[in-house]
């Protein structure tokens, strides 16, 4: 396991504990040497870039010229009028 660099737990006050394979804490300790990391800050960086792609993968889409225009152009129409939504929109708020 690679050694500790200056100040890596700063304002850190939580834990996290996991159970994993050897060959998997190998693994992780292999490629944090390579880094020059810690197994913490390494496993702390990797899982917070990985919630980071998962957040981002759910919350932004990229879509071409033509689909874009769709989407707009289903934005921007008129919702269709159906007595579902009639209730919805006619119903009273919960907090009202």
């Amino acid at each position: 396991m690679a050694t500790r660099s200056k100040n890596t737990n700063s304002g850190r006050n939580q834990v996290i504990n996991i159970r994993v394979q050897q060959k998997q804490r190998d693994l992780i300790d292999s490629a944090a040497s390579i880094l020059g990391k810690s197994r913490s800050d390494f496993m702390l960086e990797v899982a917070c870039q990985e919630a980071q792609n998962v957040i981002c993968n759910n919350t932004f889409f990229a879509l071409d010229d033509e689909k874009y225009q769709e989407f707009l152009a289903i934005l921007d129409s008129p919702p269709k009028a159906d007595e579902e939504l009639r209730q919805f929109l006619t119903a009273k708020s919960p907090w009202d």
